[in-house]
């Protein structure tokens, strides 16, 4: 069970978290990419966003980074920004506080960005407090669902074209489980929103 769409009330609930960019008055839209990078699919997600001049923010998991740096050097050389994903892609509710971080600083040895989202967004408060110290702790206003087998192409498609508003931070995922609905799906966001005039930016006014 997942939401869509993360309702005010949740996002007032943990206003220390970021759910979403202002933007006063400009068609912004900030698309962020979770758990790679993989060369199956992060390459030719980059090749899209080139197409239309977007850029975007990669949570990048440390273990994927370690055995494809080529293609993390890529994502920061084409203007996008990295993020921490925990090393191991961990749940902050199964794990100890104190194995989280420690997950957490690993791949910081790894990733230089004071960003970070929690895996599937679970997070303990006592965790979230923690790295809110160091990190701007980034969620979601709009999630994508791409990685639900359950959920069409289309469905996934429509989640982004119905859901997202000026300020929107959206969820897909450079992963295998994602790659069927992300090839389908992101071009069509990509050309859907560009010509209503929206803008793709990244999350560096965060950083």
């Amino acid at each position: 069970m997942y939401l869509t769409k993360t309702p005010d009330f949740v996002q007032n609930m943990f206003p220390n978290l970021i759910w979403k960019m202002e933007n006063r008055g400009h068609k912004n839209l900030y698309l962020t990419f979770d758990d790679g990078p993989i060369p199956e699919i992060t390459p030719w997600v980059l090749d899209e966003l080139e197409k239309y001049n977007a850029k975007a923010t990669f949570f990048c998991v440390g273990e994927n980074v370690k055995k494809h740096r080529a293609i993390y050097d890529r994502i920061s050389s084409m203007g996008h920004v990295v993020g921490n994903h925990t090393y191991n892609h961990l749940s902050g509710w199964s794990t100890s506080n104190m194995d989280y971080f420690r997950n957490v600083r690993y791949c910081d040895d790894l990733i230089d960005s004071k960003l970070f989202r929690p895996p599937y967004g679970r997070l303990k408060n006592k965790q979230a407090i923690y790295l809110s110290r160091k990190y701007k702790v980034v969620m979601w206003d709009v999630l994508s669902g791409d990685f639900d087998p359950k959920l069409s192409r289309e469905d996934c498609l429509r989640n982004v074209i119905s859901k997202s508003t000026s300020g929107s931070i959206i969820v897909f995922h450079d992963s295998l489980k994602a790659k069927d609905k992300l090839e389908y799906v992101l071009p069509k966001v990509l050309k859907h929103f560009s010509k209503q005039g929206y803008t793709f930016k990244n999350l560096e006014a965060l950083v």
